[in-house]
């Protein structure tokens, strides 16, 4: 019979899986205890949380949380798992640009899984490459703006033709009442 503790384990992961809504697998063989302490610190800035447990028991968590199981690959080795509460695009960004830096060798960025589809390494990366929330909602009000600016310019560009034809009108009949 497992021991109580592994239950407690599985319950504070199932919660925390419950709330993400993104999880990525890296393996974290070689890292030093420094290394990955910077690594939460971005991640946990970004609105995510790092984790590391026994992959049978992250298996069992992610199961009793209604998700769908990590493929066989992905849960082979140490691994350190990535949760996302906030904007999964964020995390991705991190987790890439800490697995591409040449200083550190210990950390692997391998897949995951985005609200229930699987994710590819090549598929987070190309996740990680989409602009931010932030930008992208400017984009979207420059969008929209675009042609309201647009309407309105052409509408004063009709009150400023009008405004030059009337003022032509007026300095012709101050010319020919000063005459």
């Amino acid at each position: 019979m497992p021991a109580a503790i592994k239950y407690e384990l599985v319950e504070g992961l199932k919660s925390k899986i419950e709330r993400s809504n993104a999880v990525y697998v890296g393996e974290y063989r070689g890292m030093t205890v420094a290394q990955s302490t910077a690594l939460r610190a971005k991640v946990r800035e970004a609105g995510g949380e790092l984790k590391i447990a026994k992959n049978t028991l992250f298996e069992i968590a992610m199961k009793e949380a209604g998700f769908n199981p990590l493929s066989e690959e992905l849960m082979k080795g140490p691994n350190i798992f990535a949760l996302c509460y906030d904007d999964p695009v964020a995390v991705a960004k991190v987790l890439k640009e800490y697995a591409n830096d040449k200083t550190q060798k210990g950390f692997i960025l391998k897949g995951g899984q985005l609200e229930g589809q699987a994710l590819t390494l090549a598929q987070i990366n190309a996740l990680a490459d989409l602009p931010s929330k932030e930008v992208m909602r400017g984009q979207v009000v420059r969008a929209i703006a675009a042609p309201l600016s647009g309407f309105v310019n052409v509408l004063a560009g009709t009150i400023r033709g009008l405004v030059t034809c009337l003022a032509e009108i007026r300095d012709k009949k101050e010319k020919e009442t000063a005459a």
